[in-house]
């Protein structure tokens, strides 16, 4: 029988260890601080992650994956376009997060340029638009 070669994530958590070990030897103080900072952050992301799960969740139970195709998938064409900038420009709250509903729908057939296209519109938020506009235009602003 071979050795199991040890995955990427595994590999990750280790490393991750043994710096956390040689910081508790170097300042154990140090070492409490980086570990409240990192329970505040993970309070922070935790709730954001169980909504995204659950938006999931009703996806995979509402949307047929012929659906998305259909609507988001080739030869959907501007439906498409106007479907994955306008929900761009809609969404909110950290990109993280929409990360693994993206790679969701991705795989229910939605087209990568949609992709790009939902993550490229999330820079447009309605209320800097008329800011948008003041600065560049409701030429550059539209074409954007």
């Amino acid at each position: 029988m071979s050795p199991m070669k040890p995955s990427g994530r595994n590999v990750f958590l280790l490393v991750i260890a043994a710096l956390y070990t040689a910081l508790a030897a170097y300042d154990i103080a140090l070492l409490m601080e980086t570990l409240r900072a990192f329970v505040d952050l993970l309070g922070k992301v935790v709730p954001v992650l169980f909504l995204v799960f659950v938006m999931m969740f009703v996806v995979d139970l509402v949307v047929e994956p012929g659906t998305v195709k259909n609507r988001l998938g080739k030869g959907s064409g501007s439906m498409g376009w106007g479907v994955a900038v306008l929900g761009g420009v809609l969404s909110a709250g950290p990109i993280y997060v929409w990360y693994p509903l993206l790679e969701d729908l991705r795989k229910k057939g939605v087209r990568d340029s949609f992709i790009v296209a939902f993550l490229y519109a999330r820079a447009v938020k309605i209320p800097m638009a008329p800011m948008m506009i003041y600065y560049f235009g409701w030429t550059f602003t539209a074409v954007l």
